[in-house]
């Protein structure tokens, strides 16, 4: 895959790499070092003081980009990662593939049906017990209906699909 995209993306790339290199961090010290051993020379002027402010406020300008654009890309890799695991497990819920692309809201209402998943296992002792929320939802209720009544979390007019219902289907 290397050598493809638009000059400037493997302009960028290159300097990503190289900016993030042993090589470039002593650069940067050496830098730092050749100007403070001129003070003397230059008797600490306000020109010797405007040469590094000015470099360095050019380097750190192009470094926010540079690095910004290093983390929106290891982001999108990582997110395809995580979606093609999401994809190839026969058991997992599909819904969730992409979910970087959902808004606040979306994101707040599945981290609750999380939560609930996390507290149905948690009354039934057993973290392993599901693997989805519909899953936890359905084993609960029926221990739940073999124990007998009790109170805690029942089922609301959303009846979740059981295990059978998602057989063949992927959420």
């Amino acid at each position: 895959m290397g050598g493809k995209g638009t000059w400037l993306e493997r302009a960028s790339g290159w300097a990503t790499k190289w900016t993030g290199s042993s090589l470039a961090f002593g650069l940067a010290v050496g830098t730092i070092v050749v100007w403070a051993v001129t003070g003397p020379i230059f008797t600490f002027s306000d020109t010797w003081q405007l040469v590094i402010n000015t470099g360095t406020t050019i380097v750190t300008f192009l470094m926010v980009f540079l690095i910004q654009r290093a983390q929106n890309k290891d982001s999108r890799a990582v997110h395809l990662k995580l979606n093609e695991i999401v994809a190839a497990l026969p058991w997992s819920s599909n819904r969730l593939i992409s979910a970087e692309d959902l808004t606040e809201d979306e994101v707040r209402v599945l981290t609750e049906h999380f939560r609930k998943l996390v507290e149905l296992a948690k009354q039934d002792e057993d973290f392993k017990a599901s693997h989805s929320i519909e899953e936890a939802q359905v084993e609960h209720d029926r221990k739940q209906a073999s124990r007998g009544p009790r109170s805690g979390v029942g089922s609301g007019p959303d009846e979740p699909r059981g295990r059978g219902a998602q057989a063949g289907s992927r959420s």
